[in-house]
This record gives structure tokens, C-alpha cells and sequence, in this order.
């Protein structure tokens, strides 16, 4: 299993800074206070797409070589990747299609469709998504892109903390959230090759703990029967993923929803920011932690903004 260097994080970076978003790192006085900490969030909701998944996406479809890339693309997703593969796509002109389960929300639907790329419907279920998926790609010929279990897709995601170190190499802490643990993966490369003193932690909910228990475990425990209000981060964590957190994750901490939905309405409020309530958990962390976190200088990635306005969860 090959496992992504730093020198292939700085790579993906040169190969996509034209067609990403550098976001800001903003803090915020009143959050500060109240945690105890200097917080610096990396805002991946000013991200294209609304989200990291962008950079994963984007890096995967323009490494493709010229044949291949010709061929298109296909994953299967209802979230964020679904949007960023299907605009990385068309920026670089290759087909693709997205499988999607008949049941995902319009809104989403629509980006997708909006994005240029075709859609195929299957049933909501893992089984029906992979084998509509392994259709596609006999017929079509595409390249799989996966969300999150895809070593371009971590070196991509790898860039954020990149960025944030750029600014700033002092912190004592950076957190990301972790679902099937792309983010993270990259996340902890980055970090731990430019500041190996740096703590890289994980920020789960408790009612989709899968990663804090394979962590604890040594091996990959599924995840079955998630709940929580974090639709993002209800994944299991890939192969891959497993092996680069396990030996690069100082931590993984849980908050529970009632935690989560504070801490995005913090942050709402107070810094006048869209989050989504995967994007929270580790604020969330942070402030269930306080003794642990006080005083600390620490970097969270929010990793994105896309909400159903209509249907929000405070």
C-alpha cells in the first residue's frame, strides 16, 4: 500500500493552486474567551463547492494522464464529492457521471446536474451504489475517483493544513473532522512533515464514533447504524485513511449532537459564517476540553458550509 509523502502534497498543490480557493484563516474574540485558546479557523465553506472535497476532486481529475482523463470520471456520493468531482470535471473538459441514490436531496441533485456531469439513480443502500457504479465504469470506461479511500484525493486534501502552515508554523495543535478520513489523512502528512511537534487531532461524533474505536482498537471497525446530525462524517474510514492516521493521529475526541449544534450556532453567530454541523465537531471538542486546550495556539479546519436552509438543526 502506498502511502502519500509531503513531497506529493507539495505536488498536488502546485497542480491545483489555479483552480481552488486559498481560504482565510479567521479567529474570533468572543470564542476565544470562551474556550480559553487562540483558535484559527481555516474556512473550507468559502471553499468551490462549498467545501474541502474540492481539492481531493480537483487534484485527482487533473492527474489523470491525457487518455485516461479523456475517458471521464464516476464516483458515488449524495454529498459534497458528488459537486466536486462533477466541477472538476468540467474544468479540465472529461465526461462524468455521478451515481447517486434516488433519495438524495434536490437541492444537491441540481448542483450536480448544474455542474455538467450525468447522473445515474440507484437505491439508498451501499450495495446498490457500487454495483450501479461498476456498471458505469464497464460501459463508460471511467476512471473511479473515491471519496475519500484515493491517494490523490488525500494528497489534495493534504493542501488545506498546507496552507495554514504557510501563514503560520507555531500552532500547538491543528483539528480536523474525521468521517471516512480523507481530510485527516492529508491533514496529519502535512502537518506532521512541516512540524512534526505539532499535535494533529480528530474531532468525531459520538453517535458515528467508528474512527475513535478503530483508533483505540489498532483496526478497522466499521460503522453500523450511524446517528447523528452529521451527514458528513457517517462514513467508515478507508484502508488507506487507517493506515496514514494511525500512524500519524495523536487524538481522536467525540462530542456529543448537543455539543455539536452549540458549537455551530457559536459560530454562526458570532463570526457571521455558514457551517455545517460536520464542520463544528471539532470547535466542539475544543470546548468539551478546555483544561486540555487552554491557553494553546490551534488551527481547526472547517471543512464546510453547505446547509438545507430549510431544514436546520436549531
Amino acid at each position: 500500500m502506498k502511502i502519500p509523502n509531503f513531497a506529493d502534497i507539495r505536488a498536488a498543490k502546485a497542480r491545483i493552486s489555479s483552480f481552488v480557493n486559498s481560504t482565510p484563516l479567521l479567529t474570533n474574540k468572543t470564542i476565544n474567551e470562551l474556550s480559553g485558546a487562540e483558535i484559527h479557523f481555516k474556512c473550507e465553506n468559502f471553499q468551490k463547492v462549498g467545501a474541502f472535497k474540492f481539492r481531493g476532486a480537483c487534484n485527482s481529475v487533473f492527474a489523470l494522464d491525457d487518455q485516461s482523463a479523456s475517458k471521464g470520471v464516476a464516483t458515488h456520493s449524495s454529498g459534497n464529492h458528488a459537486q466536486a468531482l462533477a466541477l472538476a470535471a468540467k474544468m479540465r473538459g472529461i465526461p462524468a457521471t455521478i451515481v447517486m441514490p434516488n433519495n438524495s436531496p434536490q437541492v444537491k441533485k441540481d448542483a450536480v446536474a448544474g455542474y455538467g456531469a450525468e447522473i445515474v439513480f440507484c437505491e439508498p443502500t451501499l450495495e446498490a451504489r457500487e454495483s450501479t457504479l461498476d456498471k458505469v465504469i464497464a460501459e463508460k470506461g471511467h476512471t473511479f475517483i473515491h471519496p475519500y479511500d484515493n491517494y490523490n484525493v488525500i494528497c489534495g486534501q493534504g493542501t488545506a493544513a498546507m496552507e495554514i502552515l504557510e501563514e503560520a508554523h507555531d500552532f500547538d495543535a491543528v483539528i480536523a473532522p474525521v468521517g471516512g478520513g480523507g481530510l485527516l489523512s492529508g491533514t496529519a502528512i502535512a502537518t506532521k512533515c512541516i512540524n512534526p511537534s505539532i499535535k494533529v487531532y480528530a474531532a468525531e461524533p459520538e453517535g458515528a464514533d467508528d474512527a475513535y474505536r478503530s483508533f483505540k482498537a489498532g483496526e478497522i471497525i466499521p460503522s453500523v447504524k450511524p446517528n447523528t446530525i452529521c451527514d458528513g462524517l457517517l462514513t467508515s474510514l478507508g484502508k488507506l485513511n487507517f493506515e496514514i492516521i494511525s500512524k500519524n493521529v495523536d487524538e481522536i475526541f467525540t462530542a456529543n449532537d448537543d455539543e455539536i449544534k452549540s458549537a455551530m450556532r457559536l459560530v454562526w453567530e458570532r463570526m457571521k459564517i455558514i457551517i455545517e454541523p460536520s464542520s463544528a465537531v471539532p470547535l466542539a471538542v475544543v470546548l468539551k476540553n478546555k483544561e486540555l486546550f487552554a491557553g494553546q495556539k490551534i488551527a481547526i479546519i472547517i471543512s464546510g458550509g453547505n446547509v438545507d436552509l430549510g431544514k436546520l438543526v436549531f
